[in-house]
């Protein structure tokens, strides 16, 4: 039931990040947000495309999500690329810092949603694809997709 809540309330998704890497766990933190963020967080004012997370002095920050400043939010706008930390617990951020520091591994915004009145994002450990890896996935998509097609006009 609590998964059926959390899609109704999606804001933001990242597409091109099941794209670029295999996902490999899935962490919920909570954003801290200043100001009006929150309510152009709610008007899904929001991109994570682009958006990575890195551990600095035992905390987690995001980095390169951008939230539109709030139309009416006058000089309590802060700005849209800053910084942002997540909030996790200590044993979460151990365990991300270490498979941080592997080769080719990241930590990638998967999702932005809002849960009992926060902004909550979906953060994935992340194994970074090769084009080869790349190519295999859109074929898989591909076909799943015909046979989608044929089965939908069997059944006809």
């Amino acid at each position: 039931m609590a998964k059926e809540k959390v899609k109704d309330n999606v804001v933001a998704t990242n597409k091109k990040a099941h794209y670029d890497y295999d996902i490999i766990e899935t962490f919920e933190a909570g954003i801290v947000l200043t100001g009006t963020e929150i309510k152009s967080v709610r008007q899904a004012r929001i991109n994570i495309r682009d958006g990575f997370a890195r551990v600095r002095n035992g905390e987690v920050w995001l980095s390169n999500v951008h939230i539109s400043p709030f139309d009416e939010g006058n000089i309590w706008n802060v700005d849209p690329i800053r910084t942002r930390k997540l909030l996790l617990h200590k044993k979460q951020i151990a365990k991300i810092e270490a498979e941080i520091a592997q080769a080719g591994m990241s930590f990638v915004p998967l999702k932005v949603y809002i849960k009992d009145g926060f902004a909550k994002v979906l953060m994935g450990l992340a194994k970074g694809k090769k084009n080869y890896d790349k190519r295999e996935t859109l074929k898989r998509k591909e076909q799943n997709r015909d046979i989608a097609k044929q089965l939908k006009a069997f059944n006809r």
